[in-house]
């Protein structure tokens, strides 16, 4: 017998709201664990409107949504639960990006760019990119501690890195960099947002008409030029595919980097693993990636038809949040799901990465960074360690994407 949206939960009663909040920074928010147990498919209240929505807590469960061609990621069907205020008429005029189509649009446009991004291109990455890591570990020596990590290297790397395979100017970091902080901020108005992706997309418009001129050995020209012989995207959709790997290309990672060099820091032990015997660390990066899946409500999903999901029908037209964070917490996969452990031998069956067809495309540019960044900074600086005291810190909870806004360290 499956329960239904109408039957749950009674009348009258108030919804949780969402997003929740995580207490530990090295944990899921609470709730996650009680409604795993009891409710793995639950209604919310979504807090930047209230409407309702559907949350789907249990790993299996999350895998199935995600697999699902009976769902869309659409945001412009209603129902879609938006994790910021858009207005009706702002909506109207959004160009979908790729993480927000559906077949067979989005399919046409990720094939061209999967040849980007497979594991054979980005091992010809590591040697730039193992460079780039360098570069800015001499200068944090040179300076000498402390030094706030976030800022001289978390940020830094990636976005250098992405903005040589997109060929996007690196000199313009900072303004592009204030843009994508906004756009990941849950607390911004429609008008502030929206003046956000404008001024990014204004950039981004005028460098996407110079290499449809004069191309570049980059990602962007490359796509324009099969886009030319095969037209699936007009001159926006490049704008807006740029403003996504931009924005995605380092923000996830950079996010990555500082709650990874802070969780090895608060386990020494295991940091000391990894130091002696670096073959450990593809490993410990699936761990780190598993523990924190800080793009947790990035999955969001609207029903084209009724589904049924952990024996709840979903029905035509609700809002789905398929939460990754409470999948890789979940116990009957990950045993002693709470603890962090290099040696987790299930710890590549997480899904910070997303499931399905829209699975980040850059998950290998962002393995190979973590495993760079961590390697090179135990190998390099062996006596890193907190320069503050650990409550202190500011953690992302406004954000779309977790992180920490500072990483004081010294050595």
């Amino acid at each position: 017998m499956t329960q239904s949206a109408e039957a749950a939960p009674e009348a009258g009663s108030p919804l949780p709201q969402f997003p929740m909040r995580r207490t530990c920074p090295f944990s899921e928010p609470r709730e996650y664990a009680a409604l795993r147990e009891s409710e793995p498919v639950s209604r919310a209240a979504l807090k930047v409107n209230g409407k309702p929505t559907w949350l789907v807590t249990r790993h299996e469960d999350v895998r199935r949504v995600l697999g699902d061609g009976r769902v869309s990621s659409n945001l412009k069907l209603p129902g879609y639960p938006h994790q910021f205020h858009i207005p009706e008429e702002m909506l109207a005029q959004v160009r979908l990006m790729l993480l927000n189509m559906d077949p067979p649009e989005h399919t046409a446009q990720r094939r061209m760019l999967i040849p980007e991004f497979t594991a054979r291109r980005v091992r010809e990455l590591r040697p730039r990119i193992q460079q780039i890591v360098d570069e800015h570990i001499d200068a944090m020596l040179a300076a000498g501690g402390p030094v706030d990590l976030v800022t001289a290297l978390a940020l830094p790397v990636p976005s250098l890195v992405i903005c040589e395979l997109l060929g996007v100017p690196y000199e313009d970091h900072a303004r592009f960099e204030e843009w994508s902080a906004a756009l990941m901020n849950h607390d911004l108005s429609p008008a502030e947002y929206g003046a956000a992706v404008q001024a990014l997309d204004a950039y981004l418009d005028k460098l996407v008409t110079l290499k449809e001129s004069e191309p570049g050995d980059d990602l962007i020209s490359r796509f324009l030029e099969k886009n030319a012989a095969e037209r699936v995207a007009d001159h926006v959709d490049v704008v807006t595919m740029a403003r996504l790997m931009l924005v995605g290309g380092h923000e996830t990672t950079a996010n990555m980097i500082a709650l990874g060099v802070l969780a090895l820091l608060r386990h020494p032990s295991q940091l000391a693993e990894l130091r002696a015997d670096p073959a450990l660390l593809p490993n410990a990066v699936e761990e780190l990636l598993r523990v924190f899946s800080i793009s947790d409500s990035g999955t969001a999903r609207v029903a084209l038809e009724d589904v049924e999901v952990g024996g709840v029908t979903i029905r035509a037209g609700e809002g789905i949040l398929a939460l990754n964070n409470a999948a890789d917490h979940d116990e009957a996969v990950f045993p002693d799901a709470g603890t962090l452990d290099i040696h987790r031998k299930e710890a590549r069956g997480h899904l910070a990465f997303g499931y399905g067809i829209h699975q980040c495309i850059g998950a290998n540019l962002a393995r190979v960074e973590l495993e760079t960044v961590y390697g090179t900074l135990l190998r390099r600086i062996p006596g890193l360690r907190l320069a503050a005291d650990p409550e202190s810190l500011r953690f992302k909870d406004d954000a779309m994407v977790y992180g920490v806004y500072e990483l004081p360290v010294t050595w």
